[in-house]
């Protein structure tokens, strides 16, 4: 089955280009004209992956995120125009996966969706691979995230941060030995992006995101989790 794509801008042109290019790269693509619409769009079409706009009217891609990340974990790549670095940490903080910058390639676009596609494909199940410390435990097949046996909804870039983290049993892993595990060769983002995410993580696995005692950080070296 196609693979369901929810592609929200409000310029006609750049809708119409989208669409046309992954329906014929075999995607299943539906869009929407604001934030508001997208939301709307987004609950009926149920789709797989949004290509989100950030300045859009009635609710702009930030807001849209806010609104949606309530509800799902569907991986969001934002489409925007704006270059500053704080434009686009704005994005991941409040739980998009990428960002593409305009104006854009569309084989870049599609490079993008294929590599966050590839993250979140899941396998059959398999019960005995839970990996768990202290009250959090992770699924790497399933990719799913529980603490205190209450499932933790995360973006495909927090879960793949989380799973090296928890994987490594307590090592520290540097700023850039997780980009690197992470980045693909498209990305232009950088390392504080890394940060961005601990953040959002800690927000979601620890019980004082401001004293965290589950992902540590080692200063001047990295991160690790406490295995105690």
């Amino acid at each position: 089955m196609s693979v369901r794509i929810l592609v929200a801008d409000d310029q006609p042109n750049v809708r119409t280009m989208l669409q046309e290019y992954l329906e014929a790269q075999g995607f299943r693509v539906q869009t929407a004209t604001d934030g508001r619409d997208a939301l709307q769009k987004a609950a009926t079409f149920q789709p797989e992956l949004i290509l989100l706009d950030v300045m859009m009217p009635y609710l702009d891609g930030h807001d849209f995120i806010r609104a949606f990340r309530r509800e799902s974990d569907v991986p969001v790549i934002l489409l925007t125009a704006r270059q500053e670095e704080t434009d686009k940490v704005i994005g991941l903080e409040l739980g998009a996966d990428d960002y593409v910058t305009k104006p854009f390639g569309l084989r870049e676009v599609l490079a993008r969706i294929n590599a966050i596609l590839r993250r979140v494909k899941t396998t059959p199940p398999d019960e005995s691979a839970w990996i768990r410390i202290g009250a959090i435990a992770l699924h790497p097949v399933q990719r799913r995230v529980k603490r205190n046996g209450v499932p933790v909804p995360l973006t495909p870039k927090e879960f793949d941060i989380l799973n090296l983290l928890m994987a490594s049993s307590g090592q520290i892993l540097s700023r850039s030995a997780l980009f690197d595990h992470l980045h693909d060769e498209l990305n232009e983002g950088a390392e504080r992006t890394i940060d961005v995410h601990i953040r959002n993580l800690r927000l979601k696995l620890e019980e004082d995101p401001k004293n965290p005692q589950f992902i540590v950080t080692v200063f001047g070296a990295g991160y690790r989790v406490s295995m105690g």
